[in-house]
């Protein structure tokens, strides 16, 4: 009888968590299809003066671009539950890619960051992503050869919006007014920082929330049977 009365409550709820989903999901899509167009766009012609900056460092940057690419269109691959079901061995062979995706982009990071001549903020603060980049992914993969699939799972989102932090930089910057609250070396490093740590501290703590929302919500049921 409670299930019945529960079921009807549960269907919107449902189809409204798939359309925030949805939405959420395909902005992800388009503002990654926006950044390679743009930001890697511009290096398709070797005379473009977007390569001012890497005069003698062109086989860093590209080896940090061609392991991004990898990661950031793998990446939603690997949160399709379906596919995931479906084929087993997929999921696994492209989470496989994924990670030597970002292996490269870490070596061609690294590079970048020993020979830049930009601030030692921005060096830092590009450092801090590179290794919030591989401690997530690490603790992702430690999590499943150990069978934590839910630990799993929530490590290999964090370790995403990592490697979207690029992208949301890219966002952040745009927005009107906010690059001229401080000097640009020092608004750079704080936006680089924010970048990576906002994005997963806000999907953290959101997982908190609603598990404490649930348990919340399983706690009155029970209250309401032991009151009856």
């Amino acid at each position: 009888m409670d299930s019945a009365v529960r079921h009807p409550q549960a269907s919107p709820v449902r189809l409204l968590r798939r359309a925030g989903w949805f939405v959420l999901w395909f902005a992800v899509i388009w503002l990654c299809g926006d950044f390679l167009l743009t930001a890697y766009g511009k290096y398709r012609h070797l005379g473009s003066e977007a390569y001012a900056l890497f005069a003698e460092r062109h086989g860093w940057l590209w080896t940090h671009l061609a392991g991004g690419l990898l990661t950031i269109l793998l990446g939603p691959l690997q949160f399709l539950t379906r596919l995931r079901n479906a084929y087993p061995r997929l999921h696994r062979w492209t989470g496989r890619v994924f990670l030597i995706g970002m292996l490269i982009a870490c070596t061609g990071a690294t590079g970048l960051i020993a020979t830049s001549p930009a601030p030692f903020g921005i060096r830092l603060a590009f450092t801090s992503t590179a290794l919030a980049w591989l401690t997530t992914a690490l603790l992702g993969l430690r999590a499943i050869y150990q069978g934590r699939l839910a630990a799993h799972r929530r490590w290999m989102i964090c370790c995403y919006l990592v490697t979207l932090a690029p992208v949301t930089f890219r966002v952040l910057i745009r927005v009107p007014g906010l690059m001229a609250l401080a000097p640009p070396p020092t608004m750079i490093a704080i936006l680089l920082w924010v970048s990576w740590a906002l994005p997963v501290a806000a999907y953290l703590s959101g997982r908190r929330m609603r598990a404490s929302l649930r348990k919340a919500s399983d706690r009155v049921p029970l209250a309401e049977r032991e009151a009856a």
